[in-house]
């Protein structure tokens, strides 16, 4: 492979010096991590805001969906070339580009006077936020000594937990109180700071090595893959998924480029996305989950708020601050298992973790439409403990034999399968959540017949409801029999979140025989020297 590699800033110090290296270790950390932060919530905080768009800029509900799309789209492709282009500008070139790259995007989209304006920006914002998730992890790996690399890890992974969780919350106190241009607006004095610290205190990596030629096909067989798979996950349940001309034709697409891009990627000495690592048993076995656990996770996520909204009537923000202590139960439990970091095999953490998610998720299935916040508290407690025990190891022991070299293409790998299992998630429940009230609906209605004697003392006390209340029998009568088909709609939604929660759970624990591939369930540093 012809490649030079990356002058040390350090090379040239005794080696006295090196034990300086890790001294702003906490500024970094909290540097990266916020930037991944600000990244993560500007992926669902314009999910509430989406209405007043609409209303300012004029736009359909099929039109205003590209502020979304557009932005997760642009995110989703950079990710896997975050590792290449790391290495080709040099870390913290790019990390700091990357930051106010997002910036700029963020202050211009919430300048945008148009539709097309703000689909720009948000695509804007999504490259330079591609850099943000994989970039700022495998820096954390190098930022903190071996026996302190957990620590940086939970830094990291506190921030992938909370920030989906406080974007919708977030997005809906600023936009009731101000406007929803705001909700770009607050990106910028953040971003400006995290760049800043970036700028100061990160460092090129000593082990990676520069490209001298740019896979121009590679990029092209990226984008065309990444960009029809997730357009395909983010529109297949309003066209009937393969029923669609248009869903079979991006689905081909994908599955062709993609299988193009593997052969490229492979046969070329210097690759935009370096399969190769996967040859680590470690990094694709924890691939492997980690796409399970973002299709389980981001399901979830996905589903609760509308069970939430629609069946027990809270606002996006009373939705968010119920949901925001189980982010709070993962960031304790991700910095204590920072500090037993050695002590335990990952691969128990991991099985405890997502039996506890299974629990939680068997909790959530037996809610009701007369459950208090108390019923739903609790699981989401449980689920924030479970989900703690699990990330922190995972990324660590996956990374276990990478070699420092790798590190920003395996991250990339790894945040990569991430995101795309939460795409796949939240379009698999979607559907399945459709299928599932249907399905549950027609099975409630043929209990209520026209003959049935409880379906009949029903109606009679409902229209008798609505005539004390001043309408006519046969408009009582009516009022009577919609009121009951509502009741009907209301308890197969029910019935179809129960099953979708146990889903999630099943799907998580199904993945845990992937554990016995691993070599080590040590965490990177642990496990022996890495080179």
């Amino acid at each position: 492979m012809s490649a030079t590699a990356l002058p040390s800033p350090a090379s040239h110090l005794p080696a006295a010096a090196d034990t300086d290296q890790y001294k702003h270790k906490y500024l970094i950390a909290i540097a990266v991590t916020l930037a991944a932060v600000l990244e993560l919530i500007d992926t669902s905080i314009v999910n509430v805001a989406i209405p007043h768009m609409m209303g300012n800029l004029g736009a359909t509900v099929d039109e205003i969906t590209w502020v979304s799309v557009g932005y997760i789209v642009a995110n989703v492709i950079v990710i896997p070339m975050s590792g290449w282009l790391s290495a080709y500008f040099g870390r913290t070139r790019y990390l700091t580009g990357s930051i106010l790259l997002f910036v700029v995007a963020s202050f211009f989209c919430g300048e945008s006077t148009s539709l097309g304006m703000l689909v720009t920006w948000r695509v804007i914002q999504g490259i330079g936020g591609g850099a943000l998730l994989s970039t700022a992890q495998s820096t954390l790996f190098e930022a903190f000594p071996p026996s302190e690399i957990a620590i940086g890890q939970a830094m990291f992974g506190i921030g992938v937990m909370v920030g989906p969780t406080i974007g919708p919350t977030l997005g809906g106190w600023i936009t009731d109180n101000f406007n929803w241009p705001w909700i770009f607006y607050i990106n910028v004095p953040l971003g400006i700071l995290a760049a800043i610290m970036v700028a100061s205190y990160v460092r090129d990596s000593e082990h990676q090595e520069k490209a001298t030629t740019i896979d121009g096909t590679g990029i092209a067989l990226l984008t065309v893959c990444i960009g029809s798979l997730q357009w395909m996950l983010e529109r297949g349940e309003r066209y009937d998924w393969f029923e669609s001309r248009f869903i079979v034709t991006l689905a081909v697409v994908a599955a062709t480029s993609g299988l193009l891009l593997i052969w490229r990627e492979l046969t070329i000495e210097e690759p935009i996305i370096n399969f190769r690592v996967l040859k680590s048993r470690q990094l694709a076995v924890g691939v492997t989950f980690a796409t399970a656990l973002g299709l389980s996770l981001y399901g979830g996520i996905f589903v609760l708020p509308i069970f939430l909204q629609q069946l027990h009537g809270l606002s996006a923000s009373q939705t968010g601050f119920l949901m925001l202590p189980s982010a709070l139960a993962s960031a304790f439990v991700m910095a204590t298992m920072s500090r037993m970091r050695g002590r335990i095999d990952a691969r128990y953490t991991i099985t405890v973790g997502s039996f506890g998610f299974l629990l939680s998720m068997w909790l959530m299935s037996r809610l009701t439409l007369a459950s208090g916040a108390d019923d739903i508290y609790w699981p989401l407690i449980l689920r924030g403990l479970a989900l703690g025990l699990i990330f922190v190891p995972l990324s660590n022991a996956a990374m276990a034999d990478v070699p420092s070299r790798d590190l920003a293409q395996a991250t990339g790998m790894f945040n990569l399968m991430r995101q795309l299992g939460g795409s796949m998630g939240i379009a698999t429940m979607a559907t399945l959540l459709g299928r599932f009230t249907a399905g549950q609906r027609a099975i409630l209605t043929e209990h209520v017949g026209a003959t049935d004697p409880a379906t009949l003392e029903r109606v009679s006390l409902l229209t008798k409801g609505a005539m004390a209340h001043g309408a006519p029998y046969l408009q009582a009568k009516s009022q009577a029999i919609a009121m009951l088909s509502q009741q009907v709609g209301v308890q197969a939604s029910v019935i179809a979140f129960s099953k979708i929660y146990l889903l999630n759970g099943i799907l998580l624990v199904s993945a845990l025989p992937l554990l016995l591939i691993w070599r080590t369930g040590k965490a990177r540093g642990a496990a022996g020297p890495v080179h």
